[in-house]
């Protein structure tokens, strides 16, 4: 069966249909593949599975990435729970990053999957970091050439999310240092690589040099002109590009309930 995909704008996201994830054969999941290339982050409407087809599907990818800290699925730690309530005091992804930069090999895809969505809001925001590395001059590009930065965790999971340190996934809350600029392994594409929720400074410049430079990158990846939107339903799949994508899961439905699982695919070291 052959699928149909539906940009949801010029430069990022589309929208697939007619396909089951659950029990995708292997030409249907080549035209999948074909779709993530060029769109960066697909979504899916209508994806009921359990926790084991969620898996077989990442697998698709590659071996699966275990989180550092984040609470996990009983009896499979690559499966992470997103959950949000009236009891919630913070919520995943409430804020534009890049997931787990912090590794030193960081997830290189994520597959979500929301199981009960609020009556309004939940949406997610995906931005491309190809278009916003593209919209630098030449200048800006020469500069960040060779500039790596270092990437910080525990502010995020013990001061946000209240984990234990020697309770995380390796006993020590990871820190990685990566190029400002990767290039994509497969499409040799490049891509700013940083962002608000781990990257702490930029390695050689001062302190006050090095936050002038992140603020610029940070609020320049967040143009509009790069982004595209997804409403949830029920049983909708996101799957996206960890490494030429950002995200934002807002978080603007309290007191109601959003819940879903989430796996990730291992990657390499950026470069």
């Amino acid at each position: 069966m052959s699928i149909t995909v539906e940009p949801l704008t010029p430069t990022i996201g589309a929208l697939v249909h007619d396909v089951s994830l659950a029990d995708i054969d292997d030409v249907t999941w080549k035209d999948v593949e074909d779709a993530f290339a060029r769109h960066l982050v697909l979504f899916f409407r209508g994806q009921a599975m359990t926790a084991a087809q969620q898996i077989a599907v990442g697998r698709r990818l590659g071996p699966l990435h275990v989180h550092p800290a984040a609470p996990s699925l009983p009896g499979h730690p690559e499966v992470m729970i997103i959950h949000a309530d009236d009891r919630s005091k913070a919520v995943a992804g409430n804020g534009w990053h890049t997931d787990v930069s912090c590794d030193e090999r960081p997830p290189m895809a994520t597959i979500l999957r929301m199981e009960t969505v609020p009556p309004s809001g939940g949406d997610t925001l995906f931005a491309s970091m190809y278009a916003a590395y593209d919209a630098l001059s030449d200048r800006m590009k020469a500069f960040l050439a060779d500039l790596t930065a270092v990437h910080e965790s525990t502010h995020v999971y013990a001061g946000r999310y209240g984990t234990k340190e020697e309770d995380s996934r390796d006993g020590a809350f990871p820190e990685a240092e990566h190029p400002v600029v990767r290039t994509h392994p497969v499409t040799g594409r490049k891509a700013l690589y940083v962002n608000r929720a781990f990257t702490t400074r930029i390695r050689g410049l001062s302190r006050g040099e090095s936050r002038a430079v992140l603020d610029f990158l940070f609020a320049h990846q967040e143009n509009p002109e790069y982004q595209c939107r997804f409403q949830w339903q029920p049983d909708s799949v996101a799957m996206w590009d960890n490494r030429c994508v950002q995200h934002f899961a807002v978080w603007d439905y309290y007191p109601n309930v959003r819940h879903g699982y989430r796996v990730s695919v291992e990657g390499d070291r950026p470069s």
